[in-house]
């Protein structure tokens, strides 16, 4: 992280306390989803939202998933809303379940357009105690912070003009605005609920269902994520709710130090001009007009991806959720919105998607091959040292440095590496 500046509070979590409500939060948090989606072209919304009712069979109750975990298909609009329950993040069971859901929508049709979003709810069902404030400030800052690199990551329009759905459904010009570091948090939902200019669950990060008991503490703590768009990749959106998960646990390690100050003011400017490119109410229809998002920003944007998921890295290996963490690298680089740009169709985005969260009995995904195949034959050779070496593969195989360290210590306990100047390559000894 560049530029870890604290904030100091009074409140700080020991050790064990932060030990206690990271392994309490990670056990009761659940993330549920309204995934909205358009109607096919020639099909009228009535008998859309009855075709996908029928195919997805909600249990229209929170005490039962059903069979694909969806609460309820309701009208929105810009087709149909489709409610799916909370649970506590398992990827593999999770990208089960979207794939089924995913499934039926595209079968009947369904569209991921620019009207429609895709919002994750963090909720914390039975928690008898209230949280920490301070926990919940950290998570606000951090959400801030990476708010561009955020916005990047879970773009999926399909023109570089259009990366984005616009600002109206999921404005940033009150979070921006607001820092735990002159107010609390409970002030801060205060001044988002007043708001004339951002309808308060129309919020980047909406604190609306949040309540708090006398003591500033949270009494119930049911966050909205609102800035993700429509998603029909199952993969992407299992990877994307594992983010959200780490952000919260990561929060609360920050907590034993202070809240995490959003950067120095310059940078930070950077960062909220960035996300004005990416969401704003300039484009044609429902999109912001990103056409001002030259190649150089989007590097810009991908180095921040690779900052925040650095960050996170200890927190999924924790959580072992490996493949998470896999799709999410895999984002940082080619978000859905470039894969879609590039020309890959949902079938396809899923298809690439999956083989980053699929791993062998050795514990090796498709990434993980590709490297090793291009060791094999001394696909980058011919290069003055290790650090270039590291450097092109980085590149090719869209890894951060720190991804590559670890696939490479796996390769080495597998087959051996070495380097040779000679032929300025890695080899393997056996």
């Amino acid at each position: 992280m560049k530029d870890p500046i604290f904030l100091r509070r009074s409140d700080l979590l020991s050790l064990d306390e932060a030990s206690y409500w990271k392994r309490l939060l990670y056990q009761v948090t659940k993330i549920g989803m309204e995934l909205e989606v358009a109607t096919p072209k020639g099909i009228d919304r009535p008998s859309f939202e009855a075709a996908v009712n029928e195919a997805l069979a909600p249990s229209g109750t929170f005490n039962s998933l059903g069979i694909n975990g969806v609460l309820d298909v309701g009208k929105e609009h810009c087709g149909v809303e489709i409610r799916i329950i909370g649970r506590q993040p398992h990827f593999r069971s999770l990208q089960k379940q979207l794939s089924a859901i995913m499934g039926a929508l595209l079968e009947k049709g369904g569209r991921a357009r620019a009207t429609c979003g895709l919002h994750f709810h963090l909720l914390t069902p039975g928690l008898a105690e209230p949280v920490p404030e301070i926990i919940l400030a950290n998570l606000w800052n951090l959400v801030r912070r990476y708010s561009p690199e955020l916005r990047f990551l879970t773009s999926c329009g399909d023109t570089r003009k259009a990366l984005c759905r616009r600002r109206n459904y999921t404005s940033h010009i009150e979070m921006i605005q607001h820092s735990p570091a002159t107010m609390s948090m409970r002030e801060i939902k205060e001044i988002l609920k007043e708001s004339k200019r951002v309808p308060e669950h129309q919020n980047f990060f909406n604190l609306q269902h949040v309540q708090f008991d006398d003591s500033g503490a949270v009494s119930d703590f049911h966050l909205e994520f609102r800035f993700p768009d429509a998603d029909l990749s199952a993969t992407s959106v299992s990877a994307k709710t594992f983010l959200f998960l780490a952000l919260l646990l990561k929060a609360v390690d920050f907590s034993q130090y202070g809240v995490i100050h959003v950067g120095k003011i310059v940078p930070w400017r950077r960062k909220t001009y960035l996300l004005g490119i990416l969401n704003n109410n300039d484009g044609n229809l429902a999109t912001s007009d990103t056409s001002a998002l030259t190649d150089e920003m989007i590097q810009e944007l991908r180095q921040g991806c690779r900052e925040l998921l650095d960050l996170l890295t200890p927190v999924f290996e924790g959580l072992d959720s490996e493949p998470a963490l896999e799709v999410l690298n895999s984002l940082a680089e080619q978000p859905v919105s470039l894969l879609r740009c590039a020309g890959y169709d949902w079938q396809g985005i899923e298809s690439l998607l999956s083989k980053r969260a699929a791993v062998d009995d050795l514990g090796l995904d498709e990434t993980d091959r590709k490297l090793m195949q291009y060791i094999e034959v001394g696909e980058w050779s011919g290069l003055s040292s290790l650090e270039s070496w590291e450097w092109s593969a980085s590149r090719e195989l869209y890894l951060t440095p720190q991804n590559l360290e670890q696939r490479l210590e796996r390769l080495k306990a597998l087959r051996g590496l070495r380097w040779d100047a000679a032929r300025g390559s890695l080899l393997f000894t056996h």
